[in-house]
């Protein structure tokens, strides 16, 4: 499954590498981006972890910019 969230408050591309990075590591992903530019997250995860899987994203992203939040 790949889906497509919106980031409200991503204040600099350097958070949006790091959140990218540690969304890429949680397992299942297959594939993830963060754009500063967008204000967007893709990931791509199998279907049965999936729920789970953006759960941990926005553990990831809360970690690296507290005021950052994912409309889900």
């Amino acid at each position: 499954m790949k889906k497509k969230f919106k980031l409200v408050d991503l204040d600099c591309a350097n958070c949006a590498a790091k959140m990218e990075e540690a969304i890429k590591g949680i397992e299942g992903v297959t594939d993830a981006s963060v754009s500063f530019m967008t204000q967007k997250m893709m990931i791509e995860a199998d279907d049965a972890v999936f729920d789970q899987v953006v759960k941990e994203a926005v553990e990831c992203i809360a970690k690296v910019e507290p005021d950052c939040k994912v409309v889900l």
